[in-house]
């Protein structure tokens, strides 16, 4: 008979980051991607200017609204990705690993994001 499979108390809040990361990024993403990958090159909206993009990105809001963006399409991704190691691959051995790969990988990204939104202006 197999050992039941061992909860953490951080499995919750992992859960969360990583439903909370999808729909921030499902929501988010594909309208940043129509507006600046399409919408502006293909002449459909009128291209800002420097001064104004400037302005927008130095603005506090818009600055923790990014961070929240990258931290939590971070968190998905790194959730998602242990989880297709452990299920998919089969890799339930070196679990610990993934779990410090995956999630240490996803708070190095969110620290570097950080740095260069808050900081490095």
């Amino acid at each position: 008979m197999a050992a039941p499979a061992r909860r953490t108390r951080a499995e919750p809040l992992l859960w969360l980051l990583f439903s909370s990361g999808g729909v921030v990024a499902a929501l988010f993403i594909p309208v940043l991607l129509l507006l600046f990958g399409v919408a502006i090159p293909l002449g459909w909206v009128s291209t800002p200017d420097h001064a104004h993009l400037l302005a927008v990105l130095q603005h506090p809001v818009t600055r923790v609204v990014l961070l929240g963006l990258c931290v939590l399409a971070l968190f998905h991704w790194a959730h998602r990705f242990r989880y297709t190691l452990h299920e998919g691959l089969r890799l339930k051995r070196l679990g610990t690993l993934v779990e410090i790969l995956c999630y240490g990988g996803a708070v190095a990204g969110s620290l570097i994001s950080a740095y260069l939104l808050l900081w490095a202006w």
